[in-house]
């Protein structure tokens, strides 16, 4: 049965949707040794060669989900123009080929997901779901309580709101405070810039969950794979959610 491309290499792990659209308009795919570059274009997966680079690829895979403890000074993509390390780097020993699952900024650190699993990806990205995720932020100075229930309203950004939900402060010091927040929104950089919106500059920024699954104690640049019961959870979350 034919089905559109960039699906067919997201289910074979090559990428995400989004960045396959981006492989397919610049030429990187063919279907029986005919380059396409047409969004729209469907294959069989069962009877077409579909190369990727000039690989063929195959729905013959096993899936794997992994939780990451990524550090700060690693950019959550494939490769990097600029030659920053990549959290890829850090999951060189997993057999399979895998890619981040959404963002965590160079400076930020804590719980990132990778996957090979196209459909899990597009399901825990896209922003019809909003998923949660808890982050613990470490700010200059400290809020007031007419900061606190302006966060509660809403800081208006230029591509959007940023409202987080259940804003908890953990520790005040002398020039700075933790807080604790959690976030539906996954637009770039949203955390800093909605507390530099109100005049904090984010000094340090930790992601401890995603959904239903929590960083706990895994050593920063370390990584697990998921359970199936844990992967049964995080999308039977998005569903409940949603209904």
């Amino acid at each position: 049965m034919k089905e559109r491309l960039q699906k067919i290499i997201a289910a074979a792990g090559i990428d995400s949707r989004r960045h396959a659209e981006k492989l397919i308009t610049a030429g990187r795919v063919s279907v029986n040794d005919v380059v396409v570059k047409e969004l729209g274009s469907k294959a069989d997966p069962a009877k077409d060669i579909i190369r990727v680079d000039g690989k063929v690829i195959s729905l013959e895979k096993t899936t794997v989900y992994i939780a990451l403890h990524k550090p700060a000074g690693y950019v959550t993509t494939l490769s990097d123009p600029e030659g920053r390390p990549t959290v890829v780097d850090l999951v060189g020993d997993v057999p399979e080929r895998v890619y981040p699952v959404g963002r965590l900024d160079y400076d930020s650190e804590g719980l990132l997901l990778l996957t090979n699993d196209g459909d899990f990806a597009l399901k825990m990205q896209h922003p019809r779901f909003q998923l949660p995720k808890v982050y613990r932020v470490k700010i200059q100075g400290s809020l007031s309580k007419d900061e606190i229930k302006q966060l509660g309203k809403g800081i208006k950004l230029p591509d959007g709101m940023f409202r987080p939900e259940k804003v908890q402060i953990e520790k005040v010091n002398d020039k700075s405070c933790w807080l604790q927040l959690t976030i539906r929104e996954g637009k770039n950089r949203i955390v800093r810039r909605g507390f530099e919106a109100i005049g904090h500059r984010v000094a340090r920024l930790v992601r401890e969950a995603i959904g239903t699954i929590e960083l706990g104690r895994l050593k920063e640049g370390s990584w697990r794979y998921l359970t199936g019961r844990e992967v049964g959870q995080l999308l039977k979350s998005v569903v409940i959610e949603h209904r």
